[in-house]
């Protein structure tokens, strides 16, 4: 009899040692959980043709705007959140409304942009805010990037509209920049006295990018 209930429990331990550990997690009240479903990760690349940066400059008695071509970007989303995104502005391709040739020869130069030297201005995200319960057409989003303009990079925090609908996404957005974090000086009051401030110290930067679905991962 003894011999049997020996016999019996090794058996039993045979069998135990043999089941597969996921059998034994598996079974009810076991700790394990569920896998954690990945949202899909996709990028947009933005179409330079379809998207546009307009420029507008205040002054005494006036102002000037134009337009400057973008040569690349991209958003990321992480399902239906923008999590990331860049662009880069072609400063080449400076232009003024009134095609006043001397005002964009100007704006190339060394008292402004430096293009010669700096033929590129850039945006990176660092951070996004989604902005609960923003209606059809107002911001939903808080960014937060770094702008470099001509060689200096400087964090920048606006509010932008992002639409995305099916394979396409677009943003809208407003960047006011301070010209004297990039040391564009020219006329302003900092380098001399009141009556020197004929351009205003900032810029404003009118900014529709339109992206199409590139890369899914």
């Amino acid at each position: 009899m003894n011999t049997n209930r020996i016999f019996a429990g090794l058996l039993a331990f045979a069998l135990l040692a043999s089941t597969p550990l996921t059998s034994i997690a598996g079974t009810p009240g076991s700790d394990k959980r569920p896998a954690k479903v990945v949202a899909k990760t996709t990028t947009y690349a933005v179409d330079t043709e379809q998207s546009t940066m307009i420029w507008n400059s205040k002054k005494v008695g006036g102002e000037h705007t134009g337009n400057i071509k973008l040569s690349k970007g991209e958003f990321v989303f992480d399902g239906k959140k923008l999590t990331a995104g860049n662009f880069t502005a072609d400063m080449t391709t400076i232009t003024e409304n009134k095609n006043s040739e001397r005002v964009v020869n100007h704006l190339k130069g060394d008292d402004f942009f430096g293009v010669e030297k700096n033929p590129a201005s850039t945006f990176k995200i660092t951070k996004v805010d989604a902005i609960s319960g923003a209606k059809d057409g107002q911001p939903n989003y808080n960014i937060t990037g770094d702008l470099m303009i001509k060689g200096t990079t400087k964090p920048i925090t606006f509010p932008a509209v992002v639409k995305v609908a099916g394979d396409a996404v677009e943003a809208t957005a407003k960047l006011t920049v301070n010209r004297l974090d990039y040391d564009i000086k020219y006329r302003a009051a900092i380098i001399g006295t009141a009556a020197d401030r004929i351009i205003e110290d900032t810029f404003s930067l009118d900014l529709k990018l339109v992206g199409k679905k590139s890369k899914p991962m």
